[in-house]
């Protein structure tokens, strides 16, 4: 799988709207490298914010 993807696949993979995840990205810093964002990085700052579960 995958680990850098458009913000299309990402929002696709975490359930919110394409937009949305461009403005945490902008937000809270989050790099989006040649069109695409690392989803680790991604997961770990939604789960800081508290939008998603912790992961086990």
């Amino acid at each position: 799988m995958a680990n850098h993807l458009t913000p299309d696949e990402l929002s696709k993979e975490v359930g919110i709207d394409r937009d949305e995840v461009i403005r945490i990205c902008v937000e809270e810093h989050v790099p989006i490298y040649h069109g695409k964002i690392d989803k680790t990085l991604f997961a770990a700052q939604l789960q800081a914010l508290g939008a998603l579960p912790a992961q086990h």
